[in-house]
């Protein structure tokens, strides 16, 4: 893989999220999340492979999206593919057992997969502290926090940079009161 297809998995992700706003107050575009693991693990985690990178950009496709396994490996090939399902919720169960199934399931993904999930519970972090859905209350963000450190237990020895840049950022509590 090469800078081509992180370009290419770029506007993929872009095109199937166009529609898509996030929950913050000023319902910014969704694309914006991708694209924030994707620096997080280019950048800060130190340059990780294209396979990791566009899996990032592409990690929420197929939970939120109508793409399909099948489309993915068509354009993106298996590796890529089976990182994003690696991270994929199952949409069918409730969303207490998706979340519980998150923390479960953690230490058992791989490397690479736990890569993007702890970018993706990073930049959430960063944005429940920055701009939180606008109807959050405290106690609702406090408890993504600790949801949130639950799985990134299960992610722990993968990155120990990006762990502390985690732990940096669930240290900082306090500011959502």
């Amino acid at each position: 893989m090469s800078a081509a297809a992180i370009v290419k998995a770029a506007q993929f992700a872009a095109e199937k999220h166009k529609n898509q706003r996030r929950k913050d107050a000023d319902a910014s575009p969704y694309i914006n999340h991708p694209l924030a693991l994707a620096s997080v693990l280019a950048v800060e985690g130190g340059g990780e492979t294209p396979e990791v990178i566009c899996a990032a950009l592409l990690h929420d496709t197929v939970e939120d999206t109508e793409t399909t396994a099948e489309e993915l490996a068509a354009i993106f090939g298996a590796t890529v593919t089976g990182i994003v399902l690696e991270v994929t919720d199952d949409k069918s169960l409730d969303k207490a057992v998706r979340k519980e199934e998150q923390v479960r399931h953690a230490p058992h993904i791989s490397p690479e997969a736990k890569l993007v999930k702890l970018a993706d519970k990073i930049c959430n972090l960063r944005d429940i502290l920055a701009s939180p859905p606008a109807d959050w209350s405290a106690d609702r963000k406090r408890a993504y926090f600790d949801w949130a450190a639950r799985v990134v237990a299960g992610l722990r020895g993968v990155h120990p940079a990006l762990e502390a840049v985690f732990d940096g950022l669930y240290g900082r509590q306090a500011e959502l009161l």
